[in-house]
């Protein structure tokens, strides 16, 4: 065997340990990049969220299935939610908006004015109307007004009247007056006591209704009227006749009553939701179906403070004056008032604006302090009562009616949509706002929106379909998520093995919610229901619908419930 010099074995030796060498720092260097990797893959999946795509609210930080249908989690693009924000926007290339037709008006400020439609019928002025009723006992000798609906005029005599009683005060008034005409001679004292039976005398006459005409030709003559005639007391119409020729009546026995139709009551419902827009001595404009093209006015004189709990109205009474006649009582009328609209809400009738009015009667308006022409009160500033005048107060934040989405969920919520400024494509963002009352075409905006947004007025339910489609916060739902399942969807969630939760065991009563009594139970629907004691069972029996919901054996397991959701 040939020898190996020394030369050569250094030789392999230096080699070898350059190979250890680079071996070396390959093995770091490689590891070095393997750390890098992984650190920037865990950085990644980090940042990276996994949700469901049929159940967008389903987030979690790693790969998994989904809780609510087994579906595999996807990873969430970072874009896909900002926390509400970007969650809420939509964006749509121009062709795309042009094709949707969609059309942005500017929220803004406008003094508006709200019209309350109303229904009602014409009534009689109770305050004008009089009864003529039998001032003494007797017999009616005649009826000058013999049926009703007959205009008559202050003083026409109206009905004559035969009475004892009568007859027998006029006498004891002729003796008195006849001793009063011979007192000459008489003392002082003798003299004042006739004088003081002469005017008892007058009185009786005239409390009997005798009118002080009457009294003085009764003097004059000498003898006592054996008939007495009632007038009328005020103008009007007839509207009752009570009585008949040769009867008999009472003290106090009605015989006529009298309406005077120069003035009218025009009695208005309004339904609870209109309340708000109606006020003390507005102005009330309505018309009739038998004088069509003619409108009359009047004031709201009166509101009914009791709510009529069957129609869900208030009655609303207007004075209206009539001394035409052409209105008659029981017509039907159709009306309107219109209430001015301020930041604050409904303002003053600018009718009213700087005017009194009396508190008990609305019908009276005047430009000055005074006194009611009606029941004497002061009258009061139209300010006083409450109500802010348009003009010194900021016009309400409107939009148009069509931009609101009702959601339903709240009698004052609605969703619109408004356009994102500045954006390099048309973008749209959904905004949940509060809602004032409705004037006309337009809606008061109380929260949610500033004055120079642009909202969407044409357009915004085929917006809020895409927003649904993309399983993002909508009309529909708030939250977002549950877009329409793909057919391939339905076909892997059929194929999965449901998941099956076993109902629990029943540990408490389900009438009183102590711990159940074994001993102490009943067979419903074949199974077995404990109760704490044996009262509780003829509960139980009495309304068991009533319980069943605090059962766990009568709840559906969730594989139950998904067989029941596919079978429908």
């Amino acid at each position: 065997m040939k020898k190996i010099s020394g030369k050569c074995v250094w030789t392999i030796i230096l080699l070898v340990a350059i190979g250890v060498v680079f071996f070396a720092m390959g093995y770091l260097l490689h590891g070095l990049r393997s750390g890098t990797q992984v650190a920037d893959m865990n950085e990644d999946a980090a940042k990276t969220m996994w949700t469901c795509s049929m159940h967008p609210q389903v987030q979690q930080a790693k790969p998994g299935k989904c809780r609510l249908c087994g579906m595999d989690l996807i990873p969430l693009t970072p874009d896909a939610d900002d926390g509400g924000g970007l969650s809420r926007m939509i964006s749509f290339s121009p062709e795309a908006v042009k094709l949707m037709e969609i059309q942005t008006s500017v929220v803004e400020r406008k003094t508006l004015s709200h019209q309350v439609r109303l229904v009602g019928k014409i009534a009689l002025d109770e305050t004008r109307t009089k009864a003529i009723t039998a001032w003494v006992p007797g017999r009616i000798e005649r009826l000058f007004v013999d049926y009703t609906g007959i205009v008559v005029r202050a003083g026409d005599h109206m009905v004559e009247l035969y009475s004892p009683d009568l007859i027998t005060a006029q006498a004891e008034f002729l003796q008195s007056s006849e001793s009063a005409q011979g007192l000459s001679g008489s003392s002082e004292r003798v003299a004042d006591s006739i004088r003081q039976t002469l005017q008892a005398a007058r009185e009786k006459l005239a409390l009997l209704g005798l009118t002080e005409k009457q009294i003085a030709d009764i003097e004059t003559a000498g003898e006592p009227l054996d008939r007495l005639t009632i007038y009328a007391p005020i103008g009007g119409v007839v509207i009752d006749k009570k009585a008949t020729e040769g009867a008999y009546v009472k003290t106090g026995t009605p015989i006529y009553t009298i309406a005077d139709l120069s003035k009218l009551w025009v009695m208005l419902d309004v339904y609870e939701s209109d309340l708000p827009w109606i006020q003390y001595g507005q102005t009330v404009e309505f018309s009739t179906q038998s004088l069509p093209g003619e409108v009359f006015t009047g004031r709201v004189s009166f509101i009914d403070p009791v709510l009529n709990d069957r129609t869900r109205t208030v009655k609303v009474r207007a004075v209206i004056e009539n001394t035409r006649g052409k209105l008659k009582p029981n017509m039907l009328v159709h009306g309107y008032v219109k209430t001015p609209i301020t930041e604050q809400g409904p303002a003053m009738a600018i009718d009213l604006v700087g005017k009194w009015i009396c508190p008990m009667h609305g019908e009276i308006v005047k430009e000055a302090p005074g006194a009611c022409d009606i029941c004497g009160m002061d009258l009061v500033s139209a300010k006083s009562l409450g109500y802010t005048a348009a003009t010194d107060s900021t016009p309400p934040l409107v939009i148009p009616v069509s931009a609101v989405l009702v959601t339903g969920r709240a009698l004052d919520k609605g969703v619109v949509f408004v356009r994102v400024e500045g954006a390099d494509k048309p973008t749209f963002i959904g905004k949940e706002i509060t809602l004032g009352p409705r004037a006309g075409d337009y809606y008061i905006v109380l929260s949610g929106l500033m004055a120079g947004e642009r909202v969407v007025t044409n357009g915004n339910f085929k917006i809020d379909s895409e927003m649904q489609i993309q399983a993002k916060p909508s009309m529909m739902s708030p939250q977002g998520g549950n877009p329409a399942p793909t057919h391939h969807d339905h076909e892997k969630r059929m194929n999965e093995k449901p998941e099956t939760t076993a109902p629990k065991e029943q540990t408490l009563c389900p009438v009183m919610g102590n711990p159940i009594n074994k001993e102490s139970f009943i067979e419903y629907k074949g199974k077995k229901v404990y109760f704490c004691c044996g009262g509780c069972d003829k509960t139980f029996l009495a309304d068991p619908e009533k319980y069943l919901p605090k059962l766990p054996q009568f709840q559906q397991t969730k594989t139950e419930n998904e067989h029941a959701g596919h079978n429908h």
